[in-house]
């Protein structure tokens, strides 16, 4: 198994939508790319903590790619729109990319440099792509969200 680490707004939704990927093992919400330590979900959206709601997705290799699950990560939101996801404002919800060795980082840049040659969109990609540090994992009640709620 190998892991990815994604942000791409509020959490809930990116996570149903790696969990239906076939060969992707799990996805737990949590919260990465901050200085705080063991941050709560209030510390993320209502305090400095310099943490992204974030998804890490542990996958199968031989199963689905990570060009692939990159290819999940840029459809699930709008990666031109700096700290915002629709209503969701913040740096808590900004898109980034959090790689796991050097082979993820150059694919997520080859991807990134591909999607912004294709035309898609008007304004400029402001995706991070950033090291992956420390992930979080957010509290249970915040796990399968919107399984939970009948939404995914």
């Amino acid at each position: 198994m190998e892991k990815a680490t994604f942000a791409a707004g509020c959490f809930w939704g990116v996570e149903a939508a790696f969990r239906r990927v076939p060969g992707v093992a799990s996805a737990a919400v949590g919260y990465a790319g901050g200085w705080l330590e063991n941050p709560s979900y209030e510390d993320v959206c209502y305090r400095e903590s310099g943490h992204a709601e974030a998804v890490q997705v542990e996958y199968d290799p031989s199963e689905v790619s990570y060009d692939d699950l990159l290819e999940v990560f840029w459809s699930v939101h709008d990666p031109t729109t700096l700290n915002r996801q629709g209503p969701d404002v913040g740096a808590q919800y900004r898109s980034a990319v959090f790689f796991h060795g050097p082979e993820q980082e150059a694919a997520a840049r080859a991807s990134r440099d591909k999607l912004e040659d294709s035309g898609r969109y008007r304004s400029p990609i402001v995706t991070e792509i950033v090291p992956a540090s420390a992930f979080y994992r957010a509290e249970e009640h915040h796990q399968r969200y919107l399984e939970k709620r009948g939404g995914a």
